[in-house]
């Protein structure tokens, strides 16, 4: 297969892409900065110009978009360029180009109006629902790719929870470095059951719906590794296997909540870049619970995680040593 992954030079991205190419594919690898895959042509730009689209998209025989404006930084229209926009052009260019098969990578977040999520499938995206400009851009952006999916170019959505593994920086290094700075604690009891991905899993996914996507089109699933752990748990884990002590401070929902709502007004009048240490959506999704039935996922794509988590934490330890 000829194949286009955009946003490979982040952690997944660069998984799914290096897939590919382990399996003597043709990869071909959409984003600003350099992929880093051994084995993949970089084409370096925007998602949201359409001639660097064109040119990405000539000869390509299936589709794995990841490019998207992610965390909490950043203005509505800059999610809304990243996310919306990006999806937008390259539906329209993948049509141009004859594509047959497209994977949108979206987000269980689409779906989350902040109550718990216990063992649900895919429920459908609701921008008006999602929390945060991130969640209902790629909320927005899910429809916009699901509504193209036709005979001539099968679209599937799939949306990984929470994936994690060596050289992640967004989840495990967050973790890591606010442990070692005592600043980490638990929003409530810590007792929220959630799922987790592990990355070589997440990856392995989204090649079993790029070659799926004739049976599994049209259509939302969830992938994780299908092992629900209390918030607790995977911080004392994540925590352990980087050396550094697990949180033993809590707080209370309400607080986090508020204190989240007051440093996102801070941080937005200050034009600040950085991350903040919470917000009103951080604090609902570790506070609340999220697992989901993994039935449908794994019956339309054939497919299983082969990582289980205490072989990931035990991976993410050898990294760490």
């Amino acid at each position: 297969m000829r194949a286009l992954v955009t946003g490979a030079s982040g952690m997944l991205g660069g998984a799914v892409a290096a897939a590919l190419v382990a399996r003597g594919d043709e990869v071909r690898t959409l984003q600003r900065r350099p992929s880093g895959v051994e084995g993949a042509q970089d084409v370096r730009g925007d998602i949201t110009d359409r001639a660097t689209a064109r040119g990405a998209l000539a000869g390509v025989d299936g589709v794995v978009h990841l490019a998207a404006r992610v965390g909490i930084v950043g203005t509505e229209q800059q999610f809304v360029e990243a996310n919306i926009v990006g999806t937008q052009v390259l539906l329209d260019m993948a049509r141009e180009a004859g594509v047959p098969r497209l994977v949108f990578v979206s987000s269980p977040s689409v779906a989350h109006a902040g109550r718990s999520l216990i063992g649900v499938g895919a429920t459908p995206a609701d921008p008006e629902a999602a929390h945060g400009h991130y969640s209902r851009t790629k909320a927005a952006a899910e429809q916009l790719a699901l509504a193209a999916d036709s005979p001539s170019l099968a679209v599937v959505a799939i949306r990984p929870h929470l994936v994690w593994g060596p050289g992640d920086t967004q989840l495990v290094a967050r973790i890591v470095d606010r442990a070692r700075s005592g600043r980490l604690a638990l929003v409530g009891s810590g007792a929220a059951l959630i799922d987790t991905t592990y990355v070589d899993n997440a990856a392995a996914a989204m090649v079993a719906a790029l070659d799926r996507a004739d049976v599994a089109h049209g259509r939302p699933l969830v992938v994780s590794n299908g092992e629900p752990r209390t918030v607790a748990e995977l911080f004392e884990r994540i925590c352990r296997a980087a050396g550094v002590a697990p949180p033993r401070l809590h707080v209370p929902f309400p607080v986090a909540a508020a204190g989240g709502a007051l440093v996102e007004r801070v941080w937005s009048a200050l034009r600040r870049q950085d991350d903040p240490p919470m917000t009103r959506f951080l604090a609902e999704q570790l506070a609340t619970a999220h697992w989901f039935d993994q039935r449908r996922t794994r019956e339309l794509l054939a497919w299983e995680p082969q990582v289980s988590l205490a072989e990931g934490f035990d991976r993410l330890a050898a990294a760490y040593a």
